[in-house]
């Protein structure tokens, strides 16, 4: 598999480094390199990539900024980041956008070839999800189906999916609500990146703020669904798919 990439860095000599590593690197093709994030921006959505690696200081578009603008579109769902940076502080932030990993300068080739495999590792799983006649595909289902994993402060939280009721999205964390469970699993990431965990047989996001388990819905209008108590408004951006669950549930 190749990876298309740009590279994004507004000090020279560190957009020509990344760049000839790239270059070393068979498994990724670069499709161009920026040396400031409104020009980048603007390429991404003209011609979107697998991978970004990019730069967390610069002075237009901070890198931060540029990967939640990325991460609020769905066209460009698929783009993964790769930060690279003169500075650690930023760690907790590049974890909010669903970073793939952050390259602190200087660092060595090892340390990039990594952060590549790393990025491997997660299309390869993304494209044996997304054929339903591969092997692979029906070994990842069947894990996504048993459990779910989130980051619980410093801890790694296994959740059976079977027993999620709903998941809401509270600003910068999810909070997954469990049945026969009074109180929530609270976990710092996006709805997003859980949204992409769940089997989609099984959960749907109809709400910008909320994903719902099918088998535990109570009752639905064409509006609404209820769950657990709650009643969930279904958006417009959402409304199509929900239509479709609607019709079949009718």
């Amino acid at each position: 598999m190749i990876l298309t990439c740009i590279a994004v860095d507004d000090e020279p000599l560190a957009l020509n480094l990344l760049t000839s590593y790239i270059a070393q690197t068979p498994t990724l093709e670069l499709k161009g390199k920026f040396s400031n994030g409104i020009e980048a921006l603007k390429a991404l959505h003209e011609n979107p990539v697998d991978v970004v690696f990019l730069d967390i200081r610069m002075n237009d578009l901070s890198g931060i900024e540029l990967a939640k603008v990325l991460s609020e579109s769905r066209s460009n769902d698929n783009i993964r980041i790769i930060f690279t940076t003169a500075y650690d502080q930023y760690a907790l932030e590049s974890y909010k956008v669903e970073a793939l990993d952050y390259l602190v300068k200087p660092f060595s080739y090892p340390d990039f070839a990594k952060a590549v495999s790393k990025a491997m590792r997660y299309f390869e799983l993304l494209k044996g999800i997304a054929n339903p006649k591969s092997e692979q595909h029906l070994e990842n289902r069947t894990a996504d189906i048993q459990y779910l994993y989130v980051k619980v402060e410093y801890q790694m939280v296994r959740i059976a999916a079977n027993d999620i009721v709903f998941v809401e999205s509270d600003k910068d964390y999810v909070k997954i609500y469990l049945q026969n469970e009074t109180k929530p699993v609270v976990s710092l990431t996006s709805l997003k990146s859980v949204e992409e965990k769940l089997p989609k047989t099984a959960f749907m996001r109809i709400h910008r703020s909320f994903i719902v388990s099918l088998d535990k819905i109570k009752a639905v209008t064409k509006g609404t669904v209820e769950v657990a108590g709650r009643t969930i408004p279904v958006t417009d951006q959402y409304r199509e798919e929900y239509l479709t669950f609607f019709n079949r549930w009718k």
